[in-house]
C-alpha cells in the first residue's frame, strides 16, 4: 500500500465496536460486560476514577489484551483474529508508560511506527521518511530528532511516542493519559493535535484524567466506574453532579467556562454536618461570589444572586445552575425596581451572603437594605477600604452589616451561613413562649 493509499485509508477513520467485553486478573474483575461503539472520525474520552478500567479497556481495544469474553471489532472484523501486523495497520497506541529499554535516537523511535507497513528486513523508503518527517514536525519534536530517547524529558518522550503513533498512519488512535507528563502548554498542544487528526478523519479514544480538558476536546465522554460504563454521551450531558458523585464519590459543581464555552468541573469538600439552609441570596460579584455560589450549589442550596452585571462571573455561574439573577448594567445606578427585586429575593431567602461587595455611589442603597437583614454572612477576601468607592456613609453601613452578621473567609461559606441561620433561629424557650 502506498503512502497516498494509506493516507486515504486514515482519512476514512475506523469504527470500533465492543460487545460484552469482560476482563479479570485472577479473582479481580476489571471490566464487566462493557459494550461501546466508537464511530469513524469521533474523539471519545474515557474518564473515571483510578482503577475504573480505562487502561485495561484501551489494551483490549488495541489487541494487546484478549478479553476473557466478549468481542472487539475494528473495521467490522474481530481484532484478535487479525495478525499483529494487520492489527497495527488499523490501531496505533500512545501508552502512558513511555520508557524504552534501549537508547535509540528519537528519529529511530518514530520510524518504529512504520514497521507495520514494511516487510521484515526492508529499509525505510521515501514514503516512510515522509511520514516520519511529518510526524516529527506535527509534534514539534524534529529539533531533537537525533538525540537519544533517554536523554530527553518525560514530557518530550510523551510527544515522541505520539509522533510514532502518527507516523504509523492508522485509522484509529488510542491514547492512555496522553497529557499526564506534560506542562499546561504542551497539554493543550497535544490535544489540539489529536483534535486536528480527528478532524482529518481519524478515530481517537483517549483516557483523560483532567475532566475539563476531556470536555473541551472530546466529542463524547464515556464514564467508567468499577469496570462498567456508568454514562456515555456529549460532555455537557454526561458531566453533571449526580454522575460525578456516583463515579468519583465527589461533591462537584459543573459550570460553563466563559472562555471555551465547555463544561468545567469544580470539586468541593463534602461537609454534610454544616446544616446549610435551603435558600440563600448572594450579593456581590467576581470570582469571590462565583466561588461562594459554587460551594452553596454543591451543598444542594438554591440560590438567588444580585444585583450583578450580566456578564459577571457570578452571573454566568448562577445562570448555569438555573438560579434567579437580578442583573444590572455595569456601573449604572441601582434602579428602584432592581433594588425592590433584590429586597424580595433577600426576604424569600433563609440567609443572605455578602461576598466581597464593591460599593459605589450607584449601589450604596443596597447597603441600607443589607444592614437590616437577619441571618447575614459577610465574606471577605479584601479589606472594605479597597472596595469602598462611596465614602464614610458606606463605611458605616458596612460596619453595621459586619456587627449584625457572621464575618468569615469565603472558604468557610458553609459554616458562616449555617452559623448566621442558627443565630436567628428561635430557641426552645422562645418557642414555648410563642405557644403560650
Amino acid at each position: 500500500m502506498t503512502d497516498g493509499d494509506q493516507l486515504s485509508r486514515v482519512r476514512e477513520g475506523a469504527r470500533i465496536d465492543l460487545e460484552d467485553v469482560a476482563v479479570s486478573f485472577g479473582e479481580t474483575d476489571v471490566l464487566a460486560d462493557v459494550s461501546l461503539a466508537v464511530e469513524p472520525g469521533e474523539f471519545v474520552g474515557l474518564v473515571g476514577p483510578n482503577g475504573a478500567g480505562k487502561t485495561t479497556l484501551l489494551r483490549a481495544m488495541s489487541g494487546a489484551l484478549e478479553p476473557d469474553r466478549g468481542l472487539v471489532d475494528v473495521d467490522g472484523a474481530p481484532l484478535h483474529e487479525r495478525s499483529s501486523k494487520a492489527a497495527s495497520r488499523l490501531v496505533a497506541v500512545v501508552p502512558q508508560n513511555t520508557h524504552l529499554s534501549f537508547s535509540f535516537d528519537v528519529r529511530t523511535v518514530v520510524e518504529m511506527g512504520r514497521y507495520p507497513h514494511r516487510s521484515r528486513f526492508s529499509p525505510p523508503d521515501e514514503d516512510d521518511r515522509t511520514a516520519v518527517d511529518r510526524a516529527l514536525e506535527r509534534t514539534r519534536t524534529a529539533r531533537f530528532a537525533d538525540r537519544p530517547i533517554d536523554e530527553i524529558s518525560g514530557g518530550e518522550r510523551q510527544r515522541v511516542v505520539l509522533a510514532r503513533a502518527i507516523a504509523q498512519q492508522t485509522p484509529a488512535l488510542l491514547l492512555d493519559e496522553p497529557t499526564a507528563s506534560l506542562d499546561v502548554n504542551h497539554q493543550i498542544e497535544t490535544l489540539e493535535l489529536v483534535r486536528e487528526l480527528v478532524e482529518e478523519g481519524r478515530t481517537a479514544v483517549a483516557a483523560i484524567h483532567d475532566l475539563d480538558l476531556a470536555a473541551r476536546y472530546c466529542d463524547r465522554l464515556v464514564v467508567l466506574s468499577d469496570g462498567t460504563v456508568l454514562e456515555s454521551g456529549p460532555p455537557e450531558t454526561v458531566l453533571d453532579r449526580d454522575v460525578l458523585a456516583a463515579a468519583f464519590d465527589a461533591n462537584a459543581v459543573v459550570t460553563e467556562s466563559p472562555v471555551t464555552r465547555t463544561p468545567t468541573v469544580t470539586a468541593l469538600r463534602n461537609d454534610p454536618e454544616r446544616g446549610v439552609p435551603d435558600r440563600v441570596h448572594v450579593v456581590g460579584g467576581g470570582a469571590t461570589a462565583a466561588g461562594v455560589l459554587a460551594e452553596l450549589a454543591a451543598a444542594d442550596c438554591t440560590c438567588t444572586v444580585g444585583p450583578v452585571a450580566s456578564g459577571d462571573a457570578a452571573a454566568e455561574l448562577a445562570r448555569g445552575q438555573g438560579f434567579e439573577v437580578v442583573t444590572v448594567e455595569p456601573f449604572a445606578p441601582l434602579a428602584a425596581d432592581e433594588l425592590e427585586r433584590t429586597r424580595t429575593a433577600m426576604a424569600d431567602a433563609d440567609a443572605t451572603v455578602v461576598a466581597d461587595l464593591e460599593v459605589g455611589a450607584g449601589n450604596q442603597l443596597l447597603l441600607e437594605a443589607l444592614a437590616d437583614r437577619a441571618s447575614l454572612a459577610v465574606l471577605e477576601d479584601r479589606p472594605f477600604a479597597e472596595r469602598n468607592h462611596a465614602g464614610e456613609r458606606a463605611r458605616a453601613l458596612y460596619e453595621r452589616c459586619r456587627e449584625r452578621g457572621v464575618v468569615a473567609s469565603p472558604a468557610d461559606v458553609l459554616g458562616a451561613v449555617a452559623e448566621a441561620v442558627a443565630r436567628t433561629e428561635p430557641t426552645g424557650r422562645a418557642l414555648e413562649a410563642d405557644d403560650d
